[in-house]
This record gives structure tokens, sequence and C-alpha cells, in this order.
């Protein structure tokens, strides 16, 4: 039963991620589409890993290396993804969504 409770809070906490980002591009008071190029990094994350588990036997326990590499990879695009908005910010084609962000004041006051 824990599992069905973690399963579907996690659907419940994405879904309500993906509509607050398709607000945050829809809403006429910001206008820019930019951020929907995130929706490519949440489709890309389990890729790695679905295809190690189809490729390696889970006969042993030991570690594999095409298991390690498929997390390798699954982490890099996760973290890509929390890094995406810090680029746009930086580049300001977002200025309308990332002013009001914590970390672009941040940014701003440490590098006066």
């Amino acid at each position: 039963m824990a599992g069905i409770k973690a399963l579907i809070s996690l659907s419940f906490g994405g879904a309500i991620g993906l509509m607050f980002l398709m607000l945050g591009c829809a809403l006429p008071v910001y206008d820019k589409y930019w951020p929907l190029f995130l929706l490519f990094f949440y489709i890309l994350s389990p890729i790695p890993y679905c295809i190690s588990r189809r490729v390696v036997d889970d006969a042993d326990s030991t570690s594999n290396a095409c298991k390690e590499l498929a997390i390798f990879l699954t982490t890099g695009i996760v973290i890509s993804a929390f890094g995406l908005p810090v680029v746009f910010a930086r580049a300001e084609c977002c200025t309308n969504i990332s002013e009001s962000s914590c970390l672009k004041r941040t940014w701003k006051n440490s590098h006066k």
C-alpha cells in the first residue's frame, strides 16, 4: 500500500509541476515559451535507465557497468533540467519569468 501512495503522490507532484510550467509559458503577461524546452529533459530522463533494464540481466546482485552508466546519464539529464532555467535567466531571454526568482536576485546581488 505504501508503494501506491508514493506513486500517486509522485504523479500528483509531476502533474502540478507541468501545470505550473504550462501556465508560466501560456499566460499573456509572460508570453515566453522558452521554458517549454524543459519538457525535453522530462521526457529524456527515464530513457537511459529503461534501456539498461532491458539490456542487463538482473540475475546477479553485483553492480553492472551498463546500469551505472545509465544512472550517470539520467543524473546528468536531471541536473541539466535544473540548470536550463539558470542559463535562461543569465541570458535574459526569460526576464519576466525569472525576475522574481530568488536565484536571479542572489546572482545580481553577488555580482555587483
